[in-house]
């Protein structure tokens, strides 16, 4: 019988990575050029996903009680100052400061999220005030809540209360630093960001706050909650991130990083996601939004652009260092005055008086009430959490499935950093034998495409028995294992670049879409540890056989390996959340051993009518049983 061989190579993936291409917090960005208002709002709602997802924040948590408490109002004239403290998370504190306008409401609430003062939220210096932008917003008619970063004045861990030489920063940084966190998306940005959106719910249900008339405006890296924020929330009908939205500096702290967010996306476009809501971004001449009047401003421009809204952008530079000083927040109240509306709108400072910090103090002796978890406990509830959102989730029925599926594959897509405009070629061969295609098998080893082609470029072994069965063999030429790259499970790279996995992953998605391009059925069969990428890329296929490599589901240490870390990976149910979502789709696992996790697939593929349609094997099984099981897929 005639055989008939092509092979295309488009990239050869076993070369060297290219270490200059990888992106840190400092390589500069580009905004993309986007064509249409759809086109954006399709890239904006990727946006808000991945923003949400690399913050450990889809499913979004539940809005437990916050259990506010408001006292020790100070009375001025035309202004009251209180104390505020509120459960982000049962058992965890955010605390922060009340300004209320004198009068009836209601009034605008501004949200005040600081940056990495040396003394945060009570910082007074000529670069920035909180108090004086917050006591100028009251004066003006507004509502201003100024809440802590994590680990800053009243917000912290109870065993992190004692600071050595104050050093506030060092502290907030204490959270998320654990390896294993990053599996779960536990991070210091997301919890950040859970506590914007609290304190946003808080800020909304005082009764003299107009929920119409919601903002929020920051600097450094309050700026980056600010529009973190607003990429998220559509509450805020306004924002002002002031020195941070940067074509270049990303953010250099912690809580400004979370995994996978920046591969794809800048911080140009996760602020312009708030489009077409008012907005005003003011950079410095002095810091790394020197250039916002010809490339970041322009750029978000371009998106107002598409609304015919450009009237609610703005954009301002001042010829000062990194700040949120007088003249920067005189352009913030001018604004605000404009789009919220406030009794007495002003574009100038009144003369304030900052009170001094043990009046503002919420525990001036740092002693956090009964009940206050700590950074341990926390993280343990959050994953106890993960938890039960997913075993809240495992499909029921086919109605279930339906709806795991609306929640996690998104979670999924983003998890495996699946997103991005131009997805990367493949080093792919061909192999056919005749017509009457049975379809399409899309193949992968560790050991690339020798595993499957021999010296005389001829299929062997599983490949040959499946081109004599008439089905047309795509073998995807992938390393086994990552070359000299940095240390993967580290936040900062994880931020910016995909790890090796997710490149595997990205590889066989992208193997199978252009296999299915060609109309034909798609079986995706990763063998030895590549069994395991196909598992994570099993929703891209129609079928999947995969060697599960007898891996211990359940170990971390298992998780973190080199050629297995995806962040994230345990939020969405590891191996067997993402082959829940290929269900009721044909799978073979074989290889499993004795701790490879695949009961609730089982069960999941019972419930939906399909069991037949999952095997499980704890051995490993010969080529001639994997070609045999491939052909008597039918009706697939």
């Amino acid at each position: 019988m005639s055989k008939f061989f092509f092979a295309c190579a488009l990239i050869p993936l076993f070369a060297a990575p290219n270490l200059s291409a990888l992106q840190d917090l400092n390589t500069p960005r580009t905004f993309p050029k986007i064509e249409s208002k759809a086109e954006w709002k399709n890239r904006a709602e990727g946006i808000r996903e991945q923003v949400l997802v690399s913050c450990g924040l889809w499913p979004m948590p539940e809005r437990t009680p916050l259990n506010a408490h408001v006292f020790g109002k100070i009375v001025h004239d035309d202004y009251t100052i209180e104390k505020v403290y509120f459960e982000s998370y049962p058992g965890f504190f955010v605390g922060g400061n009340l300004y209320r306008p004198v009068g009836k409401g209601p009034f605008p609430g501004i949200l005040n999220p600081h940056g990495h003062w040396e003394n945060g939220r009570m910082a007074d210096t000529n670069t920035g005030s909180i108090a004086g932008r917050c006591i100028n917003f009251a004066k003006q008619g507004m509502v201003a809540f100024s809440y802590d970063m994590v680990g800053y004045n009243d917000t912290f861990f109870p065993a992190g209360a004692p600071v050595e030489g104050k050093n506030l920063y060092k502290r907030h940084r204490t959270f998320g630093t654990n390896e294993v966190d990053l599996l779960w998306n536990i991070n210091l940005m997301g919890l950040q960001t859970w506590n914007s959106i609290r304190a946003l719910d808080f800020l909304e249900s005082l009764p003299d706050v107009d929920k119409r008339r919601l903002a929020c405006t920051g600097e450094s890296g309050g700026g980056t909650q600010t529009f973190m924020l607003g990429a998220i929330d559509d509450r805020l009908a306004a924002q002002a991130p002031i020195v941070m939205v940067s074509h270049s500096m990303q953010g250099g702290c912690s809580c400004e990083n979370a995994p996978g967010l920046r591969i794809e996306y800048s911080n140009m476009e996760i602020a312009a996601t708030a489009a077409p809501r008012p907005q005003i971004m003011v950079g410095a001449t002095g810091d790394w939004t020197k250039t916002m009047m010809s490339i970041e401003g322009p750029g978000v421009e371009s998106v107002y652009r598409l609304f015919n809204q450009e009237n609610r952008l703005q954009y301002r530079i001042f010829d000062f260092p990194h700040n949120y000083n007088q003249t920067s927040r005189e352009a913030v109240y001018e604004f605000f005055g404009e789009t919220l509306k406030p009794r007495h709108p002003a574009s100038k400072e009144a003369n304030f008086v900052k009170e001094p910090d043990q009046q503002l103090r919420v525990f001036p002796d740092d002693k956090l009430p009964a009940g206050a978890v700590s950074a341990e406990e926390l993280v343990r509830s959050l994953v106890a959490n993960s938890a039960a959102q997913l075993q809240y989730l495992q499909p029921k029925n086919k109605r279930g499935l339906v709806q795991y599926k609306k929640a996690m594959l998104p979670a999924w897509e983003h998890t495996m950093q699946l997103d991005g405009s131009k997805m990367p070629a493949v080093d792919i061969a061909y192999l056919s034998q005749g017509s009457n295609c049975r379809g399409i098998v899309v193949l992968a080893d560790p050991r690339g495409k020798s595993a499957f082609i021999n010296e005389t470029n001829n299929p062997r072994g599983l490949a040959k028995l499946l081109v004599d069965r008439k089905f047309q063999v795509m073998v995807v030429n992938v390393p086994g294992e990552p070359g000299p790259t940095p240390k993967q499970v580290d936040l900062f790279y994880t931020t910016y670049n995909r790890t090796f996995a997710q490149e595997r992953v990205r590889d066989l998605v992208n193997a199978c879409d252009l296999a299915r391009a060609t109309g034909e059925k798609v079986i995706l069969c990763g063998t030895g540890r590549a069994g395991l990428w196909a598992m994570l890329a099993a929703p891209a296929a129609d079928a999947v056989v995969a060697d599960c490599a007898e891996v211990d589901e359940a170990s971390d240490a298992a998780l973190l390996k080199a050629d297995l870390f995806v962040p994230g990976l345990r939020k969405i149910g590891a191996f067997e959340g993402v082959a829940n979502l290929a269900a009721p789709n044909p799978i073979l696992l074989h290889n499993t051993g004795e701790k490879f996790l695949s009961a609730s697939v089982r069960e999941v593929y019972s419930v939906v009518n399909s069991g037949k349609r999952f095997r499980a094997e704890k051995n490993p099984l010969p080529d001639e049983e994997m070609a045999n099981w491939i052909a008597e897929l039918k009706n697939f």
